[in-house]
């Protein structure tokens, strides 16, 4: 992906424009009311921006998974307090994204106001990135923002097809998000770790064919690193594995060998006979995992070793936990690890990244998600980005000011 034609909104003249800003509200709730607004909290501070430098701020995003139709359970509405709250000023509500309802709002706005448009996802045009409902929302602005690096790696019509229309820039989320990717992947200071962690080695196959070409110590935890012992010749009892891809986990250690990348396992295992909070368990090396047991999580020697590698480099990306940490004692390796790393960020001796839903969970429940470098916000796009492939919404506006093309 090259983001030379990359061009961020703080370097835009925006004061009395009408800026449209494609954010990410879709955040979860619980009976009426937002149960976490991060992503909130995340979005306000490129709205406050744009607000001070006199942008009439009009505000659109998705909310849950409305198929395309009205609905007035995935209506933004009910965001209005909740962002107005945030950003310390007054939000107006369009009660449709497009249309005279959405132009009468937008045009009674004076420079410094903010609006939010209703959900995207109620017209079918938006996840068909359709060039005629793009059409439909350029005309409510003079540029585009795109501030959501969350949804980035969907081509649809708020994220991509705008960038044809009107002249698009990066927000400062989207920039906070690209700096501290291409800080760990593109050009890191070495050597670098990555854990990788999750149930499944066929749900990462192409982030752990990447990695091992880009880092230069892959740790893999989780249900994953069960598979890569079992294929070795360890017997993991009943542990979530995935015996049919034996072979795919022997070709990544093949291929990590090939590019000097050394791929690190547990050493020890916390294991029980049942997945329970309380559970009963010990510690076993992983040569000597009982037929009837479960690996939940890395042991104290693992943790020991683990904490040893990040040490001894300078980057890490995190993404997935070493173990099911939801279930207590089984996320004590992932805390443990987790702490080391903070602890290392904030002493200047490790830029560590981080990001992916299960991983911001984790790194928030041992108490360090706020000592890292940076934790994004993102999850599906996080995951593209390191299997190394191109996102559209961030490809479109790279693209938008290639050779002068600026969508006017």
């Amino acid at each position: 992906m090259n983001l030379d034609g990359l061009k961020a909104v703080s370097d835009a003249d925006v004061s009395g424009k009408r800026v449209l800003v494609r954010g990410d509200l879709n955040v979860p709730m619980r009976g009426g009311k937002v149960s976490d607004a991060t992503r909130l909290e995340r979005v306000v501070p490129g709205l406050r921006d744009l607000a001070k430098r006199g942008a009439k701020v009009i505000v659109m995003s998705h909310f849950g998974r409305p198929k395309g139709q009205v609905n007035p359970e995935f209506s933004l509405q009910g965001l209005v307090a909740d962002l107005a709250g945030l950003l310390g000023s007054p939000v107006a509500f369009a009660d449709d994204c497009v249309g005279d309802p959405a132009a009468e709002v937008v045009a009674g706005m004076k420079d410094g106001d903010v609006t939010l448009l209703e959900n995207l996802r109620f017209y079918p045009g938006e996840e068909a990135n359709d060039p005629d409902f793009a059409g439909e929302l350029a005309k409510l602005g003079d540029l585009f923002v795109s501030d959501a690096f969350s949804v980035s790696h969907r081509a649809h019509a708020s994220t991509e097809a705008i960038t044809h229309l009107l002249p698009s820039y990066a927000g400062p989320l989207m920039m906070e998000e690209i700096n501290a990717l291409r800080s760990a992947l593109d050009a890191p200071t070495r050597p670098v770790a990555a854990v990788v962690g999750g149930a499944k080695v066929s749900t990462k196959i192409p982030v752990l064919t990447h990695m091992v070409t880009k880092v230069d110590k892959l740790i893999i935890g989780g249900g994953m690193a069960n598979t890569f012992l079992q294929a070795q010749g360890y017997n993991v009892g009943k542990s979530l594995a995935e015996p049919d891809f034996k072979d795919t986990a022997l070709e990544i250690i093949a291929a990590a060998k090939a590019a000097n990348c050394e791929i690190v396992l547990p050493v020890d295992a916390t294991i029980a006979t049942e997945f329970k909070a309380g559970a009963e368990n010990s510690v076993v090396d992983v040569a000597d995992v009982p037929d009837d047991a479960m690996i939940l999580d890395v042991g104290p020697k693992s943790v020991a070793h683990l904490s040893e590698v990040v040490k001894g480099c300078k980057t890490l990306l995190w993404n997935g936990p070493l173990g099911a940490f939801e279930i207590d004692p089984f996320g004590d390796g992932t805390f443990a690890l987790a702490r080391e790393a903070a602890a290392l960020t904030k002493a200047g001796q490790l830029a560590s990244v981080a990001g992916g839903g299960d991983t911001v969970a984790a790194l928030n429940a041992a108490g360090v998600a706020g000592d890292f470098t940076y934790v994004s916000s993102a999850g599906g796009a996080f995951l593209e980005w390191l299997e190394g492939r191109e996102l559209p919404g961030v490809a479109a506006l790279a693209k938008n000011w290639a050779n002068g093309k600026n969508g006017s």
